[in-house]
């Protein structure tokens, strides 16, 4: 299937590393070209240089902090530069499983709490508020928001509450800007197989969904490239799970 990425432009928050750097990749290997963003200034150059090299489409680093209004507009501005506009936004600016570990209500630490909500819902808030313009100009665009599997789960309170946040967002952002030609959708990964994730990780997601293995960046990337082409129109507001399927459960 041809995904009519070609010449697309795109803007991948959290773009150095993990998920995020998957999915620029396989937007690029579809013919995008791409911006990657992150705080980290030597892993996104070596990243764009990597990605680069391989695609052989335009890949710019752009040192972006999602908690600063100014941080997130600026970034905006750079890829409408480098690129000539903007078609496609990711959102996937977080830290995997979040800053917060309690796993009760007493646990919970205001401070890493609100640092959670700003980074992964209010950060994901600022750049499709800054991006949007640009994308109605266009009369079209797609905003892929990556969320989490702790979206459908209790046990630790913070995680559950940024993902679901994440999906409060996507599914007022797609309602609103659907009308205009910009489907907004929600990934929720699990736990993924990344360049960080040591054999006890990957057993452990291995035994907790029902394809047996653990799920690589890669493949949620392979969901993601789809969500961003033209040929996913017909989804709108709504949330993937990329887990590997959850047993026992049914969402629908």
């Amino acid at each position: 299937m041809d995904l009519q990425l070609q010449g697309k432009r795109a803007i991948v928050t959290g773009g150095s590393r993990g998920i995020g750097k998957a999915i620029a990749r396989q937007l690029a290997l579809e013919g995008a070209d791409v911006v990657i963003a992150a705080r980290g200034q030597e892993a996104l150059q070596a990243t764009a240089k990597e990605l680069a090299a391989l695609t052989g489409r335009t890949i710019v680093p752009v040192v972006t902090d999602t908690g600063s209004n100014d941080s997130v507009n600026a970034l905006i501005a750079h890829a409408v530069e480098a690129l000539g506009g903007v078609d496609i936004l990711v959102n996937a600016a977080a830290l995997p499983g979040g800053i917060s570990t309690a796993t009760g209500i007493a646990e919970v630490i205001d401070a890493e709490a609100l640092l959670d909500i700003d980074i992964k819902v209010i950060g994901y808030l600022r750049t499709a508020r800054a991006v949007a313009p640009h994308l109605l100009a266009n009369g079209w665009g797609r905003i892929i928001n990556i969320g989490g599997l702790a979206i459908h789960r209790t046990g630790r309170p913070v995680a559950t509450l940024r993902n679901v946040g994440v999906a409060a967002v996507t599914k007022n952002l797609a309602d609103e800007l659907g009308p205009q030609g910009i489907n907004v959708v929600a990934v929720h990964p699990g736990l993924t197989r990344t360049e960080r994730t040591d054999s006890a990780a990957a057993a452990r997601a291995a035994s907790g969904n029902t394809i047996g293995r653990i799920v690589d960046a890669g493949e949620v990337a392979d969901i993601v490239a789809f969500l961003a082409s033209p040929r996913s129109v017909a989804i709108n507001g709504d949330a993937i799970a990329v887990g590997g399927g959850s047993p026992g459960t049914i969402h629908y």
